[in-house]
């Protein structure tokens, strides 16, 4: 793959310089440049866009790992004030993956034989959409329907279209696009190997582009719950239906793509959450030793305690099996007398030091840190994530009388067996630890046995949702939405509690101003959503909501 990724993002890159360079009236240059690459194979720019699909270095570290992940209390960390870094997706979007799709669609269109074209056309809708649920879930309101029209119509200052319209458009290019994929159209060109996610298979495309229609229908439950259980319910009564197994999930790994390198430290280091911790622990995750590592209570520590006299520091049970694990509080001043153990060592002597908060798994996020070898692969919409949606939906009644394929509870087992395989692929991947050799199968039964885990018919939508939660580690914005839209994990739960947060935690992030040439449209955009322009701080994020967040729930007050 890798010779394949670089042979095509090579030569997409140059086709996509007049795309980004467009901002001016006079293409006439263009046609008698003879630098300049002038009809582009369409599988070069294919293969640009989705290369550009996966989070950057940038996103991991200054919103994933800096802000949404201490939010959704997945890590203990440092705070830190949000910076003009955050929201790279947006000029990601706009820059990397919009144009060239665009331009693949302008290109069959203008083809004598467009009709053998189509599929491949209707892909690019998929990953268009992918890419812009991620840039709308922070920003609201975004350019779309007349984005990128500066290279064809001279048109400069696109207008934000309100984020129901953009559901309501992308649901109806998913649907095409499903249709398309599914017809029988004759011979039809395809991307064959430039299409690094599927290869051509239109099939595994339409898998994908259901599972996108579920991520929009939870995003869209609480603004109209009537749509949000039709999209369910089409999904699930389509033919080939969203994505059933590793196969068709979407995965991306580059030998060359190190997203984070050795940043993964940058300003301070992370740290397991308390609550996780002691969550998985419990019921026998096997997950844990994939998100972190172990601290420094392993080997002959407890001779050394004995020999000097000293006892561990009260939260930690010198008895627990799992004592290499330990987590730190999310907002360290309301846990000071644990918090200290992150910055500071357990000093028993001065030749014994034990580190006792464990620090996240650095080698699982950055596989090439200090010159290790190991592969990045980013699983960027799975199996697991699929039927926790489908067990969520049929647990709260959304199914009707539609055949589901399984009960909730059935498809709450597939979810937490997938996503634990999953993320041991990943491990192995990264060449860290791993939670089992082989399929995991006995690792995985025992863990669908534990009271904990099973659900018991009391309360199954919290345990939905916590299993949900758990998957979405390494997918911080999908993580983000979900505490954002349920209000889970709960402040006075006693299954899985969010523990007290007393930052203000922000709903949205912000564009910059974009300047004279579409202020205006910028600005009535901010005041059609209640937003206030130019504001960075947190307070101020914190208060403002884009329009499908408008009825949720505060952070950790879900019902």
């Amino acid at each position: 793959m890798k010779t394949r990724i670089n042979r095509y993002i090579g030569l997409a890159a140059l086709l996509a310089l007049p795309a980004l360079s467009s901002c001016t009236k006079d293409f006439g240059d263009i046609n008698t440049d003879p630098r300049l690459v002038t009809e582009p194979d369409v599988k070069f720019l294919f293969t640009y866009s989705a290369n550009s699909i996966p989070p950057t270095g940038g996103e991991w570290i200054w919103e994933s790992l800096e802000q949404t992940m201490r939010f959704t209390q997945h890590t203990s960390a440092s705070p830190y004030e949000i910076t003009g870094n955050v929201n790279s997706r947006y000029n990601r979007y706009y820059t990397q993956i919009l144009p060239n799709l665009l331009e693949i669609r302008a290109r069959i269109d203008q083809r004598t034989d467009a009709e053998r074209y189509q599929k491949m056309k209707a892909v690019t809708y998929i990953l268009d959409v992918y890419a812009g649920i991620r840039v709308t879930d922070l920003n609201g309101s975004i350019p779309y329907s007349e984005a990128m029209l500066a290279r064809y119509e001279d048109k400069f200052n696109p207008v934000f279209d309100p984020q129901q319209q953009l559901f309501n458009t992308w649901l109806g290019h998913l649907d095409n696009a499903i249709a398309t994929l599914a017809g029988n159209q004759g011979d039809q060109e395809s991307y064959g190997n430039a299409d690094i996610f599927y290869q051509g298979d239109w099939t595994r495309w339409i898998k994908l582009a259901n599972t996108l229609k579920l991520r929009m229908a939870v995003r869209l439950e609480r603004q109209d719950n009537a749509l949000a259980q039709q999209i369910f319910q089409q999904v699930m009564s389509d033919p080939v239906g969203p994505i059933d197994g590793e196969d068709s999930e979407l995965r991306y790994l580059n030998p060359d793509q190190n997203p984070i390198g050795n940043d993964v430290d940058y300003r301070s280091r992370r740290f397991a959450a308390r609550e996780m911790v002691n969550f998985m622990k419990r019921t026998g995750d096997p997950r844990i030793a994939i998100y972190f590592d172990a601290n420094d209570l392993v080997g002959p520590y407890a001779d050394t305690l004995a020999k000097y006299g000293t006892s561990l520091p009260a939260f930690i049970d010198p008895a627990d099996p799992l004592i290499r694990f330990q987590g730190g509080p999310p907002d360290w001043t309301v846990a000071p007398e644990i918090a200290t153990y992150i910055s500071n060592p357990f000093t028993v002597s001065q030749y014994s030091r034990y580190f006792l908060i464990s620090p996240i798994n650095r080698s699982l996020l950055s596989p090439k840190l200090n010159g290790a070898t190991g592969n990045s692969l980013q699983v960027l919409v799975s199996h697991a994530e699929t039927c926790f949606y489908i067990a969520e939906f049929i647990t709260k009644g959304y199914a009707g009388g539609l055949n589901t394929g399984g009960t909730a509870e059935d498809w709450y087992k597939k979810g937490i067996a997938s996503s634990i395989q999953t993320m041991n692929q990943i491990a192995a991947a990264a060449q860290s630890e791993t939670a089992f050799d082989g399929d995991g199968a006995a690792e995985i039964a025992a863990y669908l046995a534990d009271p904990d885990v099973a659900l018991n018919g009391s309360d199954d939508l919290e345990r939905i949702y916590i299993q949900q939660y758990l998957a979405f580690f390494l997918l911080p914005n999908e993580a983000y939405v979900f505490c954002r839209r349920t209000g889970y994990p709960r402040n006075t739960s006693t299954y899985y509690r969010m523990e007290p947060f007393n930052e203000p935690i922000p709903r949205r992030f912000w564009i910059n101003d974009p300047g004279e040439v579409n202020r205006e449209n910028w600005m009535s955009a901010y005041e059609d959503q209640g937003f206030t322009p130019r504001a960075v701080d947190a307070q101020t994020l914190s208060e403002e909501r884009v329009w499908y967040d408008k009825p949720a729930p505060d952070f950790g007050e879900g019902q």
